[in-house]
């Protein structure tokens, strides 16, 4: 058996004395060449897990690995990683942005990133904080999408864009991370991704409360990820 590339072993997350706790207690193996759904309502522990990955929270209890390590150094060579806001340099330019991600992360793809920017309609000459939240968000991505990494972590990657460009950068997501690689999303907008899921991880109140093939679970309930979604968290 292939050792996972994300593996969670009782983790559990509480963010100071006497709060509820954010994770409790997920037992998790993630393994590559799978795009893995990480689904729930605000507040539900999904963007913690993915901090906990990337190394910017630490444990209360458990443990969290990446490829078979600790997270650490090691492990941030190998994990891409799109936090749930921007936050790169306003005043860059954006070819500057590019030059700045080529040389931090080895694995960067100069040529993929200019690319899709391309694509995007991104004049690379133009300043961050020129651009609309969509155009930068859009940016965002395709840098971390750029890198040749075993593990992408993206949280609402799509959240902020219009409609007409998810089409592109879910197909853009799917055209650029390899099989041996493994991408973990967190979104709201279930309908718009579905398509792409292999595994979907229903997470409530911190704890795990559905995982598994999309697949056999679409099979086994009788409907579309995004209508259990709604049935399992209606309010």
């Amino acid at each position: 058996m292939s050792v996972p590339i994300l593996e969670c072993r009782g983790l559990s997350k509480r963010y100071g004395h006497g709060d509820a706790m954010a994770l409790d207690e997920i037992n998790l193996s993630l393994y590559s060449g799978r795009i893995i759904g990480l689904l729930g309502p605000n507040g539900s522990g999904k963007t913690t897990l993915l901090k906990l990955a990337n190394g910017l929270l630490r444990p209360s209890s458990g443990s969290l690995l990446i490829n078979g390590d600790e997270v650490g150094t090691a492990t941030k060579a190998i994990v891409s990683y799109l936090p749930d806001r921007v936050c790169l340099d306003p005043s860059s330019r954006i070819r500057d942005l590019i030059t700045f991600y080529a040389d931090f992360y080895a694995d960067f793809r100069r040529d993929t990133a200019e690319t899709m920017l391309a694509n995007l309609g991104i004049d690379l000459n133009k300043r961050f904080k020129t651009l609309s939240k969509g155009n930068r968000e859009k940016i965002q991505l395709a840098l971390v999408m750029a890198r040749k990494a075993r593990l992408y972590l993206l949280d609402e990657p799509i959240g902020g864009v219009d409609p007409a460009a998810r089409d592109y950068i879910i197909n853009t997501i799917l055209n650029n991370y390899s099989e041996d690689a493994a991408l973990l999303i967190s979104t709201h907008l279930i309908q718009d991704v579905e398509r792409i899921l292999d595994e979907i991880i229903f997470l409530k109140e911190g704890k795990v409360i559905l995982s598994g093939a999309a697949d056999d679970i679409r099979s086994n309930k009788g409907m579309s990820i995004d209508m259990l979604f709604r049935e399992v968290f209606k309010c």
